[in-house]
């Protein structure tokens, strides 16, 4: 069984409501096993288990919230350790160009930085998931469910062929 985790902070609800619709998408998905954790709660051992993470963060002055880059900074401790693993970033701002794509490339620059495969999108939403405020409407919903839907694909497909 392939693992996923979806790590997010939330201090509104906006980010949580997401997290938890991208791992419905995610558990969509037969062979895959997602958890959801907030930030204060991950281990260094939870990231090392994964095979997939996804990071989710509020738009904070364009750029990720303290908690996650605590995260990140602290996961210093396990570099190389990640390399292979897949990964991918989801934000929820205040409105449009509020500074959501920073945001997701400031959490995407670490993943890179730590050897992951980061999961675009060609279609729509290039560096990541961008919700404004909280998936509220169905088309929101349906944005966060298939972004978790293709991250758990990408996961899986990639972990048969590591094995």
């Amino acid at each position: 069984m392939v693992r996923v985790l979806v790590v997010y902070d939330s201090r509104t609800g906006n980010t949580e409501k997401a997290a938890f619709l991208i791992a419905e998408g995610a558990r969509s998905v037969k062979g895959v096993n997602c958890v959801v954790k907030k930030v204060d709660e991950v281990a260094l051992d939870d990231l090392l288990s994964a095979d997939g993470v996804m990071v989710g963060s509020p738009t904070y002055y364009g750029g990720m919230s303290a908690k996650v880059k605590d995260l990140i900074d602290r996961s210093i401790a396990v570099h190389g350790k990640l390399e292979g693993k897949v990964g991918a970033a989801f934000t929820t701002s205040g409105g449009t160009a509020t500074g959501a794509e920073t945001t997701l490339l400031s959490i995407i620059k670490a993943m890179l930085i730590h050897g992951m495969i980061i999961k675009g999108n060609p279609r729509d939403k290039h560096y990541g998931l961008a919700v404004v405020e909280a998936p509220e409407n169905d088309e929101d919903k349906e944005l966060c469910r298939e972004f978790g839907r293709s991250f758990a694909e990408l996961t899986l497909k990639l972990s048969r062929i590591s094995k």
